[in-house]
């Protein structure tokens, strides 16, 4: 069965269980069957077929498992988003098209995306100009400064510096990569690398801190300087980056606790809520108890308590940062569970994708691409179920958003073109063979450490 063949295949049951999902709820509210309960779910179908026969002509052996997936999430996150608030769930739907739009764009504008490394230097700084912008003209909403409102319409530019940060990196790593696996010296027995090198380490360490300080959300800092430290272990196999990079970033976490008050509450909160039940821990207490409620296979679709007698959800920020709680209240365990099963699906196809790949920066691309997509799913599952620090980050395709809806789209466009270029499936640009990329060094730097295979030979030293 061909790549095309394996996604339609996979496509028709996740739109499937969508109209399923809507049908049961659209009944249970009207208490009675009509067609019109059906119109989301061929929508969806409609939706998504698009972009199938997109994928289909512009990459047609790309990963199989990406779009399923991405419908199956973004489906859900819908009608979960319908039960907190339909008004909210008809936003969404429309910024899902725009995403759809963009996906398009990117798969079609970017198959060549080698290209983008000429231009690493414009992108980071594009990077670091959003993250700025929302330093400095930022509204704070709950607690975190992320949000720019533009008329009547705001967006989070966090969510797209992620991605220009990400393609700065890979192909910055890209250029050298060689050089921080080179030692001229060593400390306690530690060999280093020139401190020269180190620099893009620490900018970003000290970037991550700023975010902290002034966005007041640990979350977005701890995915950035999270997905670079990934990107550097990948580039250079050497666990002394993480090392260092892991202590910097927890010393400079723990002066910012005692210097700031709202890093001390994120952390008081989380260790624990019920010092204050009924203010700052109110959020992920009733999130707590949504889980319990839900046990193992769920109160069912439509059947959970999500709104109070007023009208309003009972927790706040449902359809953003809890969207996970109102999953595991009506789908139990199981559900939630399979949630988690397909973000971590996601996640091997796309680290799949950096493996079979035959250029350093497609390598390092489809790695940063799938650690910033990873991070920022485990990242709200974990502070929603009280693992970490609650973060005031989107669950990636489920939670509303249209900021998120975009970005992760375009995410999803850039990762299916690696994995086209890394299944051989266009050498253009690549100055030989399909598949052959323009950048393979061969017997040297981090690749030969690993033991990459480069033109089908297992270099080593």
């Amino acid at each position: 069965m061909t790549s095309r063949s394996k996604e339609l295949l996979f496509l028709l049951p996740a739109m499937l269980l969508t109209t399923i999902g809507f049908a049961i709820v659209f009944v249970r509210q009207a208490e009675a069957f009509e067609l019109s309960s059906l119109a989301p779910g061929a929508a969806f179908l409609g939706l998504f077929g698009l972009l199938h026969v997109a994928r289909r002509l512009v990459v047609p052996a790309a990963d199989p498992y990406l779009l399923p997936i991405t419908a199956l999430l973004s489906s859900l996150g819908i009608l979960m988003i319908y039960r907190a608030d339909p008004r909210l769930a008809a936003q969404q739907a429309v910024w899902l098209v725009v995403g759809s739009v963009a996906f398009v764009i990117v798969l079609v504008g970017l198959r060549r995306f080698e290209r983008l490394r000429e231009y690493k230097y414009l992108i980071g700084l594009g990077g670091i100009a959003l993250l700025v912008l929302t330093m400095v003209a930022g509204r704070e909403v709950y607690g975190a400064r992320l949000w720019i409102r533009v008329g009547p319409v705001g967006f989070q530019p966090p969510e797209f510096a992620k991605l220009f940060l990400v393609v700065f990196f890979a192909a910055y790593l890209d250029q050298v990569r060689e050089m921080l696996t080179v030692s001229t010296r060593r400390f306690l027995g530690v060999a280093l690398p020139p401190l020269r090198h180190l620099g893009p380490l620490i900018t970003v360490w000290g970037l991550s801190l700023a975010l902290m300080i002034f966005l007041k959300d640990l979350g977005t800092s701890l995915l950035f300087f999270g997905t670079l430290l990934a990107l550097i272990y990948v580039a250079t196999a050497r666990f002394f980056y993480v090392v260092v990079g892991t202590g910097l970033f927890a010393a400079g976490a723990s002066v910012l606790y005692q210097i700031f008050p709202h890093v001390q509450l994120r952390v008081g909160i989380w260790l624990d809520p019920w010092q204050d039940p009924l203010g700052g821990g109110y959020q992920i207490v009733q999130s707590l108890f949504a889980f319990a409620a839900g046990g193992l296979f769920g109160r069912g679709l439509g059947e959970g308590y999500l709104h109070l007698a007023s009208g309003s959800t009972i927790i706040p920020a449902l359809e953003t940062d809890f969207i996970f709680s109102a999953i595991g209240e009506e789908l139990g365990l199981v559900g939630a569970v399979a949630i988690v099963l397909l973000y971590l699906v996601f996640v091997q196809r796309g680290l799949r994708v950096a493996l079979r790949s035959h250029d350093d920066f497609a390598r390092l691309l489809a790695t940063g691409l799938t650690a910033v997509f990873g991070l920022q799913a485990f990242l709200i599952l974990g502070g929603v179920t009280k693992l970490i620090p609650l973060t005031g980050i989107t669950l990636p395709f489920v939670s509303y958003g249209g900021s998120s809806i975009v970005s992760n789209f375009c995410l999803l466009a850039l990762l299916l073109v690696v994995s086209e270029r890394a299944a051989g499936g266009d050498g253009r640009g690549s100055g030989g063979p399909a598949g052959a990329g323009a950048g393979t060094r061969v017997g040297s730097g981090a690749g030969a450490r690993a033991g990459l295979t480069v033109d089908g030979r297992a270099e080593s030293v």
